[in-house]
């Protein structure tokens, strides 16, 4: 007789509180015995080292870590010692212990040496305390106040960073009060990246690559806070790690006197690249903002066919529809099926924020309808553009249109988009309704709507 089945409950899916939950309670910050021992980077700076008899044989100057690396918290590879007027560096391998006020040694003999930097590795009181950090999961631009130090898995290791006003009065109050950490605000250190002069001494772009997942995580406008709070190292080293893509959606984001900032300290060729890989009427704005050679300079250095695009835009005047229409289009004639644009709006992902409908043009070119994309998506595979029920006159409007007009076209119409045409028809361009609101309040900048789940 076959034994019986019972069905198995449906467990629910966790939700992205719940994951980001479980992810912070594995970190080494969640562990007691972790916290227990957690050892203040700014309150051992200059205490005791103490061989293995307790004599002291000099006193602590930097800490240095392998900060570039795989590891998710970086190990302590070893001191800089003050011994004498002589500064030397003490290899990890010597160190029995670290704690409040002092650092015990295995043995009483020491090999000491003359520091030279390995690869990966910074001096966390020089490099790191006090910099600029981000931190990825709050999505913010933080300093470092203090760094706390801790055993784990068998090693010293940097595991988390204190960002509170209290450790920095801590840091200038007494000597006796230094050496005690007081993690008021403490965040995992693997919720951190490292951006900026503190790095520049190692291979941050190790560091850098193992951030990507994290920085992917975030919206354009949060990766546009973070470039706006940053300092200009950093902002060169965010934008370095993020794809050409994702860099220029930050961009497009930023506030206008910032991007102008960000172009003009990046060099010529990078920030040619950055605004080529921009949406056009973005890249238009972006090079508006430049002085006329300036401009003229970065033009030069783009490839050909976006030279001509965003040079053409630029004839137009800003407050006409011409200036803030972005030329990215989706255009199909009646003969095509369903299916085929379909097709052809997967190959325009990167763009789609700016298509919300396709362009059904005539065999001479000239805009017959514009084709709403919900349309094409309850529409039968089958079906050509040219026989669907649902095919309208399009909104249009010429070039020199002002900002009014075209505000009033939509409002009119109730569509989220309009073209641009020629005297002929011919469609030029497109503007969405978030284009018009930029128009309409340039100097509002940008708003950065908060994530609504960690």
């Amino acid at each position: 007789m076959p034994s019986a089945r019972w069905p198995l409950p449906r467990l629910p899916l966790p939700t992205a509180d719940a994951l980001h939950r479980a992810i912070r309670s594995q970190r080494a910050t969640a562990t007691r015995t972790v916290r227990e021992s957690i050892v203040s980077l700014a309150g051992l700076l200059g205490e005791r080292v103490l061989n293995q008899a307790g004599q002291e044989v000099g006193r602590v100057v930097d800490v240095v870590a392998r900060l570039y690396g795989d590891e998710r918290y970086p190990p302590v590879t070893g001191l800089v010692v003050r011994v004498g007027r002589r500064r030397a560096f003490l290899d990890a391998s010597a160190i029995a212990a670290v704690e409040h006020g002092k650092v015990t040694l295995r043995t009483a003999r020491l090999d000491l040496r003359d520091y030279v930097r390995r690869p990966g590795e910074v001096l966390l009181a020089r490099d790191v305390l006090d910099h600029q950090l981000v931190d990825v999961e709050g999505v913010q631009v933080i300093r470092a106040a203090d760094l706390y130090l801790a055993p784990v898995a068998g090693q010293i290791r940097l595991v988390g960073v204190d960002v509170s006003v209290q450790s920095l009065l801590r840091r200038l109050g007494p000597k006796r009060l230094r050496a005690r950490p007081t993690p008021d605000k403490v965040i995992d250190w693997e919720a951190v990246a490292p951006f900026g002069e503190q790095s520049t001494q190692g291979p941050s772009t190790v560091r850098l690559r193992a951030r990507q997942e994290a920085l992917h995580r975030l919206r354009p406008g949060e990766l546009a806070d973070l470039l706006e709070d940053l300092g200009r190292p950093g902002r060169q080293e965010l934008l370095a790690s993020l794809e050409p893509e994702t860099a220029a959606d930050a961009l497009e984001e930023m506030d206008p006197d910032e991007l102008e900032g960000l172009l003009r300290e990046s060099s010529p060729q990078r920030a040619a690249e950055l605004v080529a890989a921009m949406e056009p009427d973005e890249a238009v704005d972006a090079l508006r903002d430049l002085r006329g050679q300036e401009r003229q300079e970065l033009l030069e250095r783009m490839p050909p066919p976006i030279r001509q695009r965003l040079a053409g835009l630029l004839d137009y005047p800003e407050d006409r529809a011409g200036g803030f229409m972005t030329t990215v289009l989706v255009t199909a004639s009646e003969h095509y099926t369903v299916g085929e644009i379909r097709a052809r709006l997967g190959q325009q992902a990167e763009h789609r924020n700016e298509i919300d409908a396709v362009a059904l043009c005539d065999d001479q070119g000239r805009v017959l309808a514009d084709v709403p994309l919900f349309d094409l998506l309850i529409a039968p595979t089958e079906r050509r553009l040219g026989a669907l029920d649902t095919l309208a006159s399009p909104v249009v409007v010429e070039p020199q249109a002002d900002v009014s007009e075209v505000a009033a076209a939509l409002v009119e119409s109730r569509r989220s988009s309009l073209l641009v045409v020629d005297q002929d028809g011919h469609p030029l361009g497109r503007i969405l309704a978030d284009d018009v609101l930029d128009a309409l309040t340039p100097e509002t900048g940008r708003l950065h709507f908060p994530r609504l789940l960690r």
